[in-house]
Parts: structure tokens; C-alpha cells; sequence
């Protein structure tokens, strides 16, 4: 039996009206493919595991993303990065002979069913035979805080304590949307929102995540 989580159910129920049907269609072939994945939502958002993590579906505010936990072992699989290079264990991978758009908006955007199932066996199988995903060499650093961000963080302590607890990914987020602002107002403005946001403990990107 289908192991279903009714919180992925929500999920999907909660989303955009246009993202429904490719959820529900990329959930049917994993089920298809991997009849004994378990659902369950990780990071926010639906996620299915297989003997460890499986694969991932999300929907954002105009597309939806589908990705690979392996996808760096999968040998047609290629990056979002120009080239198709592989930058992280989690990718929002496609096939290079069926590529998936940078955002997806219909189910004609995704590759082929066949395609698809194909992808889904392949990192089922690398599961079953216990394959690691090696460590990655390229990773970017840590992206220093600006020192008027660091002021402004360190006069709320909880905003303080939830960015140092942020992933490292997380926090450069949050810096480069700071050093990118062009004027010295458009600047203030957006350490006074981080500072907001991190003490509740949102991401820069909290309102295109469900």
C-alpha cells in the first residue's frame, strides 16, 4: 500500500491552482517508479524517501520545481548552472536530451513520462545499492556580514540567535540581497526587514515557500 502523507495532501490542496497538476503528477510516478517510498515534508516541502532521502517537489508563487536528491550521480542529469554543472548533492536536475525549464508552469514543461520514470528507477536503484553521495568540492564560502548588518542584528538578540542558527546558505541569502541594494535607503530598508524576518525565523525567501 501507498504510504501517504496527508500533509503533502495540504500541500498540494494549499498551492496554486496551475501547480496542482504537476504535483500530483510528479507524486503518481514516484509512486509509480518506487511503489515503497515513504512521503513526508522536509525543508518545507514534500519530499520522498527510499532507503535515505529519494527525491522532492516543490511549489513557489509561478512554477514549480522537481529535483534528485543524487542527482550528481546521475549521469544525465545536469545543473540550473550554465554548463550543467553540478553544484549540490540536491539538484534541480534534468535530463539533457529532455531538459527541464528553469521554471516549470505545466506538466508539458517536465520531460516525458518515460523520461521521467527512467530517472526516478535510477535513483531508486541507487538506493538499493547504498551509494553515497561524495562530498563536494566546490562549495561557496561563508559570505562575511556587512558591519551595519552585524550592528543591526546584534541589537536584537533574537534575531541574532536565529541567524547564527541559519544554514550557511541561508544567511549569504540574506547578505547578498543587502550588498545588492544600489542606494544607501534601499539598503537600510532591507536590513531593517531582515532583521524582522530572521527574528521570526523566515528565510529570505519565506513567502515563495509553502
Amino acid at each position: 500500500m501507498p504510504q501517504i502523507d496527508p500533509r503533502i495532501d495540504a500541500y498540494i490542496e494549499n498551492s496554486a491552482e496551475f501547480s496542482r497538476p504537476i504535483l500530483e503528477y510528479f507524486r503518481g510516478l514516484v509512486h509509480q517508479a518506487c511503489p515503497d517510498v515513504v512521503e513526508t515534508i522536509k525543508w518545507g516541502m514534500p519530499s520522498f524517501e527510499y532507503k535515505g532521502p529519494f527525491c522532492s517537489m516543490a511549489a513557489f508563487k509561478r512554477h514549480c520545481s522537481v529535483g534528485f536528491w543524487k542527482a550528481a550521480l546521475m549521469d544525465d542529469a545536469v545543473g540550473n548552472a550554465p554548463g550543467g554543472k553540478e553544484t549540490k548533492a540536491m539538484n534541480w536536475g534534468a535530463p539533457g536530451s529532455d531538459p527541464i525549464p528553469a521554471k516549470i508552469s505545466s506538466i508539458k514543461d517536465l520531460p516525458s513520462k518515460t523520461v521521467l520514470l527512467r530517472l526516478l528507477k535510477k535513483a531508486k536503484r541507487l538506493n538499493d545499492d547504498g551509494v553515497k553521495v561524495p562530498k563536494l568540492t566546490e562549495i561557496k564560502p561563508k559570505l562575511e556580514s556587512p558591519p551595519d548588518f552585524k550592528k543591526a542584528l546584534a541589537s536584537n538578540q533574537l534575531a541574532k540567535a536565529c541567524f547564527a542558527k541559519m544554514s550557511v546558505a541561508q544567511q549569504r541569502d540574506y547578505v547578498e540581497w543587502i550588498l545588492e541594494a544600489k542606494r544607501p535607503e534601499t539598503r537600510a530598508q532591507r536590513i531593517a526587514t531582515a532583521v524582522e524576518w530572521i527574528a521570526e525565523a523566515k528565510t529570505r525567501n519565506w513567502k515563495y515557500q509553502k
